[in-house]
């Protein structure tokens, strides 16, 4: 993995050593009005980013692609992520604490990882599934190109929808 430059943010490969200071991220309780809940503790975390520094899926089938958002002035805002699956395919997601929320982060943030995930690892379509009352992240899919999509096959919650996007090949 590469570290990543945007227009006014630097996005890391995300390691352990990351993990105190995205705890206290993480920890925003404004971020799980629709998601999960913060992390239980500062040492799950770390465990948890410690597995993913493995890059992959235990059995190999998936690439796991973790980046934090870094501000020019040191914070770490959030992060980005992508599940690189076969087939040209990439599950993404992202969180930011929501004192960074309107700016424009999330959205320079996901555009490159877009352009690094085609250029470096060939994937051609993306997905992102979100809770079907969270607007603002449907409104960033939405300026991002993404598109709602069916999802039949029960790959979501009845609460959930289904965005994708495809993208060209450099």
């Amino acid at each position: 993995m590469r570290t990543l430059v945007a227009e006014g943010l630097t996005l890391e490969p995300q390691t352990v050593a990351h993990a105190e200071e995205m705890f206290a991220v993480l920890g925003d309780p404004a971020i799980y009005e629709y998601e999960r809940r913060p992390p239980a503790s500062l040492q799950w975390l770390r465990e948890r980013f410690a597995r993913l520094e493995s890059r992959r899926s235990p059995d190999a089938s998936e690439q796991w692609l973790n980046w934090v958002i870094r501000l020019p002035s040191g914070e770490l805002a959030g992060y980005v992520q992508a599940t690189v699956r076969a087939k040209g395919r990439a599950g993404i997601a992202y969180e930011l604490a929501s004192r960074y929320w309107g700016r424009g982060l999330a959205r320079r943030a996901v555009e490159a990882m877009t352009d690094e995930l085609a250029a470096h690892y060939r994937v051609q379509t993306l997905t992102a599934v979100l809770k079907r009352a969270n607007g603002r992240s449907r409104r960033l899919l939405e300026r991002l190109g993404f598109s709602l999509v069916s999802a039949e096959d029960g790959s979501v919650g009845t609460d959930e929808i289904l965005m994708e996007r495809r993208i060209a090949a450099p």
